[in-house]
């Protein structure tokens, strides 16, 4: 039953399935397009996916521009440069394509051309005063689930912090996702970002603010990615394990789009903003232990997840149930070889103080979390992780 009112978001338009890619130059032709910028990273020019792309828009007379200094949890100052290059070409779309750090700066590149002042004052929510300039954003990997979700996340690095802009004017006018796209990534990146989007499924399941059509979204995510996340990892190769994770990635970013993730993100934040690990993987570091931490708050949703992993729970209590699940989330991490431990990353014990002060700050984050967290539960949880 719903008891309150809501409010569900999602990308205006979202274009599913191979060779869905080469569908870009029609859509920027629809969104009226005189001259583009395609926002990237080295990576993915180099694996030569931005091919279909560029023919796409040649075979409609668009001209394009390309901007390839995106780089792992993007700095502000990566921003900065891309705007410079925007305005100075002139450009009426942006395309952003790549990993969730290429259409995060696509984002905010989008506000920061139609806005003015420095990037810090839009850090939070509902902070953004004019909508950007449109966008197209198209994922190579399945994780993040940006294209579908009103935030973008920025590396401060004076304060060593992740931080994240949320705004209705984040959202593209159209998501592409293309699973042949995801064919040429390695097992180890495959494994991260099959993670966080399996992170982003239990957050928004088990968050304060999830309500039944983000629940319908979640727990399909789950099944999707728990039941294909390893042959994508071992078999890279697999169109249809690649289909399934793609779109387990894509319904749990519209789910944690509408009801937030939690504790997870906000532990993982500070593990990446001063120690430069990849996203997928702090938040792995912090899943498990979160989990168990959280499920006092909401034991009959944690037992559901375990069904929705395929395991077996009839006949068994809630918190029987729920401990299944978090055993299936740590068997995931180990058989993609992903680490859960801090000291498997070389993140000293001495930083436990730090990291558990740095998490309690993301208040953002926090506030959706089933369960309320002191600070002596911060240094705790830290120091079961480690």
């Amino acid at each position: 039953m719903i008891d309150r009112i809501i409010l569900f978001r999602t990308t205006k338009r979202i274009l599913f399935g191979p060779g869905a890619v080469d569908k870009i130059g029609t859509e920027a032709q629809l969104l009226k397009a005189k001259k583009v910028l395609i926002i990237t990273d080295t990576g993915v020019i180099q694996a030569g996916l931005l091919e279909g792309i560029e023919k796409s828009l040649q075979s409609v007379n668009l001209p394009f521009v390309i901007f390839d200094g995106v780089e792992p949890d993007p700095r502000i100052e990566v921003v900065q440069k891309s705007v410079e290059k925007a305005k100075k070409e002139g450009i009426d779309l942006i395309i952003g394509f790549g990993g969730g750090s290429s259409l995060d700066i696509a984002k905010v590149t989008s506000i920061m051309i139609t806005n003015t002042g420095k990037i810090d004052s839009l850090f939070g929510i509902d902070l953004v005063p004019n909508p950007g300039i449109p966008m197209i954003l198209i994922p190579t990997t399945a994780g993040t689930g940006s294209e579908v979700t009103p935030i973008a996340i920025l590396s401060d690095t004076k304060e060593k912090l992740k931080k994240g802009i949320v705004s209705p004017t984040l959202f593209p006018e159209v998501a592409i996702l293309d699973p042949k796209l995801t064919i040429g990534l390695p097992p180890s990146v495959t494994a991260f970002t099959g993670m966080d989007a399996l992170t982003h499924a239990i957050e928004s399941y088990s968050s304060i603010n999830a309500t039944d059509l983000s629940d319908l979204l979640a727990f399909r995510a789950m099944e999707l990615l728990s039941k294909n996340l390893r042959m994508a990892y071992a078999h890279g190769e697999n169109l249809a394990a690649r289909s399934c994770v793609l779109e387990g990635s894509l319904l749990a970013g519209i789910a944690f789009a509408n009801a937030g993730v939690g504790a997870v993100h906000a532990f993982a934040y500070p593990l990446g903003g001063e120690f430069h690990l990849a996203h997928g993987l702090t938040n792995t570091l912090m899943l498990p232990y979160i989990m168990r931490y959280n499920i006092l708050g909401c034991p009959s949703k944690f037992a559901q997840m375990a069904k929705a992993f395929g395991e077996k729970v009839e006949g068994i209590s809630e918190l029987v149930g729920a401990e299944i699940a978090v055993r299936f989330v740590e068997r995931l991490s180990d058989d993609l070889r992903v680490p859960r431990r801090l000291r498997d990353v070389g993140i000293p014990e001495d930083a436990i103080p730090r990291l558990a002060e740095a998490a309690m700050k993301v208040t953002r984050l926090l506030a959706n979390n089933p369960r309320k967290l002191t600070p002596e539960d911060a240094v705790a949880i830290y120091k079961s992780a480690y």
